[in-house]
């Protein structure tokens, strides 16, 4: 996030989309539904499903799955031609503006309706609002990344953020809504296959001799790793031999999970780190038990770049380890000693070759967390980028077209899936499906469906359904709700025995890797 989770109280207007935020961030909306109850803000919603956020809003709008670049060039083409922009933020801190106003020229809020959906005066009416807000705030989630063009989205919700001049003040930005409690956390320390901590690059011969020398070795390779969506296809063709997974489930949470286990089949050796027996970790030829966030010492950094304490409440059951003395073992046993005596002296060596980190202490943030960057003890951490510059300097528009997503409808397969979570689960219910009175409330998966497809398809509330895409078929209950919409069911992905990403598309975003959860085409019957 470009600003902090408070910001969300301070803006006059709040632009929310591709987020569940009732349900996936319910302390979040919590915000958010103060900021229109109790202080008057505006709030649009942009969101496929008539998610209850969106019944706090001043419009909701609905656009067709994978079509959110057409609707953000739409409304900065209504804010450029009716002169609403922020003329001085766009001149004195970005560039790249007449590409990108030559491109979004034609996105129309006719041409646009034609792709999205989405009524031309409705667009029209949102984008003025948001423009002429003093303070606008723009709120996503999985929603906007879950798509091929997961990277166009978020570049084109910047496009817009910076054409109104929101980012780098109190109550603004640009804000991501992170999908567990750790990601910005796994993120900052290199939980990815190109950087370091703090996002710096394995390429920059810099960055890999400060690291040589802290870990005293010789010639870290220059090369990114394989992202996750590349080692399954590689241990499918025989490409890689051995995979180590920590606290994580691909055969629960990968796109096209019958080609997850098949890859997972080919593999020489598989080694899963996790709290329980998780559908992959029962594949596992060594499970490592590992302790949750409240058998153990250490830090988490929030959605708002907040580095927090967490420290040990209770005792870990069994022989459970702390995640870090598990792989500083196993590292050991390889040959490489990592004589770590506590989760103090790993922060200690962070701050050392990490400058975003630097700052950071176990007694600076005793009490309270610090927002990084924080680059020296003195410095108070930054709750808000962006104030005087970007990271670059000046902002760059990016010109991005549509495009459509990978998997259209059609006789065969007439209706959208599009999945996401429910309040009383949460990721692949490793943990929440452990309580009962978490699985009172919610027990199985369902279809969610509207009346009138209901309807057309032969199927009644509460029966049950076989839902069929290009790659499986699962059955479940049918739901018919008034928050589908025709033409798009919804599935949570939260249940082995009715798994959704059986039938997800495990095509790709070709920059970041994600693969588009979000939209499939799908086909629907009673079950017999």
């Amino acid at each position: 996030m470009t600003n902090t989770i408070a910001c969300v109280e301070k803006a006059d207007v709040i632009l929310v989309t591709g987020s569940n935020t009732t349900e996936n961030h319910p302390v979040i909306s919590a915000g958010i539904k103060r900021a229109v109850t109790r202080k008057g803000a505006r709030l649009i919603v942009v969101d496929p499903r008539r998610v209850k956020i969106a019944t706090f809003a001043d419009h909701w709008l609905r656009p067709n799955l994978g079509t959110d670049v057409a609707w953000i060039n739409g409304m900065m083409q209504v804010i450029i031609a009716e002169g609403l922009y922020d003329r001085q933020f766009v001149e004195a801190r970005t560039e790249g503006f007449e590409a990108l106003k030559q491109v979004v020229a034609k996105y129309t809020p006719e041409y646009v309706e034609g792709i999205t959906g989405i009524p031309a005066a409705d667009l029209a009416a949102a984008a003025r609002i948001y423009a002429g807000a003093k303070v606008g705030n723009i709120v996503y989630c999985m929603g906007i990344t879950q798509h091929i063009t997961g990277t166009d989205n978020v570049k084109s919700l910047a496009n817009l953020a910076m054409l109104c001049g929101h980012l780098g003040v109190e109550g603004g930005g640009l804000n991501p809504l992170r999908g567990q409690n750790n990601v910005q956390g796994a993120c900052d320390m290199g939980g990815l296959p190109n950087v370091f901590s703090g996002y710096q690059a394995v390429t920059s011969e810099e960055a890999r001799r400060k690291m040589e020398a802290e870990w005293g070795v010789t010639e870290l390779a220059d090369k990114p790793g394989m992202t996750v969506t590349q080692m399954l296809p590689a241990a499918h063709d025989g490409r890689l031999k051995a995979l180590y997974i920590i606290g994580e489930n691909p055969l629960m949470s990968d796109a096209d999970i019958q080609h997850a286990e098949k890859s997972l089949q080919h593999l020489d050796f598989l080694v899963v780190q996790d709290l329980f027996l998780t559908e992959t970790a029962r594949k596992a030829d060594v499970v490592l038990p590992s302790k949750c966030f409240a058998e153990k010492d250490g830090t988490f950094s929030n959605t708002e770049r907040r580095v927090q304490r967490v420290r040990k409440a209770v005792e870990a059951p069994g022989e459970a380890w702390d995640d870090w003395q598990i792989v500083a073992r196993v590292a050991g046993r390889m040959g490489y000693a990592m004589p770590y005596r506590n989760a103090e002296e790993i922060m200690d060596e962070i701050r050392r070759v990490t400058p975003s980190y630097a700052g950071i202490t176990y007694a600076r943030i005793e009490e309270e967390g610090l927002h990084w960057p924080c680059p020296n003890p003195e410095h108070p951490g930054t709750p808000v980028l962006h104030k005087e510059q970007f990271t670059r300097g000046r902002g760059l528009f990016h010109a991005i077209d549509w495009l459509p997503p990978a998997e259209r409808v059609d006789d065969d397969y007439p209706l959208y899936l599009t999945t996401g979570r429910v309040l009383y689960q949460y990721h692949t219910g490793t943990m929440t499906m452990k309580s009962e009175g978490l699985m009172d409330r919610a027990p199985e998966s369902f279809l969610e469906i509207s009346l009138r497809d209901a309807r057309v398809h032969g199927i009644a509330d509460g029966d049950r359904v076989a839902v069929t895409s290009r790659r499986g078929t699962i059955h479940l209950v049918a739901r018919v709700s008034s928050q589908a919409v025709d033409g798009t069911v919804f599935i949570p992905f939260h249940y082995a025995k009715a798994a959704a990403n059986q039938l997800t598309n495990a095509a790709l975003d070709p920059i970041a890797g994600i693969p588009e959860f979000k939209v499939c085409a799908v086909r629907i019957a009673p079950a017999a």
